[in-house]
């Protein structure tokens, strides 16, 4: 089995479930979310980063209904784990900054908050809220943390109901490429 059947694969298992308070499937925002990498023209392992940011959601064990959220899932950490054994730091990095990302941009810009949809909200407070000063400078110290920054940018707009993307098997041949190559 390869990487992208892998991938494919959990998606087919679980990727057709709502996401968490959103209009869209789990499938459908990460969909969105390289569609919107694509579109600013980000590297392929961006993209591919961009299409797995969730993949913890899909192999972790949350809750399905947000309302029985009473504890941060940490699938950033969860997904960046599995994504970890199969591709290179380019992809899986981003994967793990991205809710610190989110917590980064809330005590930076503090308009950024009003951006945030009603699930964001919620989830950012399991997540600790926004970021200490302290945080801040960690977080500006990782090596991914600008690709971390652009991924969440476009986290946020991939919660469109009904936009047409990209489907999962075409991105096959990109998975394939940022994958490590097997052992």
């Amino acid at each position: 089995m390869t990487v992208a059947d892998e991938v494919l694969a959990v998606f087919a298992r679980r990727g057709a479930g709502a996401y968490f308070g959103e209009a869209v499937s789990i499938a459908e925002h990460s969909l969105q979310t390289a569609h919107f990498a694509e579109k600013a023209g980000a590297e392929p392992a961006l993209v591919v980063a961009a299409l797995l940011h969730d993949i913890g959601h899909l192999i972790g064990d949350a809750p399905d209904s947000l309302a029985e959220w009473t504890v941060d899932a940490r699938h950033e950490e969860v997904g960046s784990q599995w994504l970890a054994a199969r591709f290179g730091p380019a992809v899986w990095q981003p994967v793990r900054l991205h809710v610190p990302a989110k917590r980064y941009l809330c005590a930076t810009h503090p308009r950024y908050f009003e951006r945030l949809s009603p699930a964001s909200v919620v989830t950012l407070g399991l997540q600790g809220g926004p970021m200490s000063t302290s945080e801040v400078a960690r977080f500006e110290s990782e090596p991914y943390y600008r690709d971390a920054l652009r991924l969440r940018a476009w986290d946020e707009e991939g919660k469109v109901a009904g936009l047409k993307t990209r489907t999962l098997e075409e991105y096959r041949a990109m998975l394939e490429s940022a994958a490590k190559p097997a052992a």
